[in-house]
């Protein structure tokens, strides 16, 4: 099975190959726009490893949640190139697959959703199967969803960007913490291998992100009363 991935949920954009069982990656440089470097990231890398488009097997996207740009340039890229190329397309929780990089284990992703919100979810990841515990939610920092029992990781750019109120809302439950992770291409791949194995591709024009939050901007009131410059 030949499949390309697309990830650009937060401020680094991944892309990698699965080439039979084989999965090579790339990501962008810092500080350079996802839109700038995509296309031309990707064909370096279908070029470096002698694949062409028509012969991949499918595309997978990260679908969220995550920076509204991000999952957006990441969906519509997987449609042009799988429209071009006849292929089904597949979005993958970003949420989901960074769990997926911790390891086995029960794992709580929390990620800075900005506007003073983090997205949350709860997941236990066994083989390489990740099995929901608590859904993909946005919601405020000293109100996330309490995993059951303890000892979970805490993973994502929310436990630095909120540390204390997530310390005091999660208390014991979480054990240790690595706020550094991120979603990867390459994990993305690892769970879509086995999904369009099962025959879950769909027509591109089918493909849709995850966003999870309804409204992306607020008032300059709504800024300042959660606390947010004006």
């Amino acid at each position: 099975m030949k499949l390309l991935a697309l990830e650009s949920s937060t401020d680094l954009f991944t892309a990698a190959l699965l080439i039979d069982g084989r999965i090579v990656e790339r990501e962008g440089a810092p500080g350079v726009a996802h839109s700038e470097i995509a296309l031309p990231l990707v064909q370096a890398l279908l070029d470096a490893e002698g694949v062409a488009l028509a012969g991949l097997d499918g595309i997978a996207f990260g679908a969220g949640p995550g920076a509204f740009t991000g999952l957006r340039l990441a969906c519509s890229v997987a449609q042009g190139l799988a429209v071009g190329a006849g292929l089904p397309v597949l979005g993958i929780g970003s949420l989901e697959a960074l769990a997926l990089g911790a390891g086995d284990g029960p794992v709580y992703v929390c990620t800075d959703a900005r506007m003073n919100e983090a997205y949350c979810a709860a997941y236990r990841v066994c083989g390489g199967s990740v099995e929901t515990v608590i859904a993909p939610a946005v919601v405020a920092p000293d109100a996330v969803p309490v995993p059951p029992g303890e000892g979970w990781l805490g993973c994502g750019s929310g436990f630095a960007a909120y540390a204390d109120a997530l310390a005091a809302r999660l208390g014991p439950a979480i054990g240790r913490i690595d706020a550094s992770a991120r979603p990867r291409a390459a994990l993305l791949l690892r769970l879509a291998a086995q999904r369009f194995a099962r025959g879950e591709g769909i027509d591109a024009a089918l493909a849709a992100p995850l966003y999870v939050r309804d409204k992306v901007a607020m008032t300059t009131r709504e800024r300042l009363a959660a606390g947010g410059k004006a």
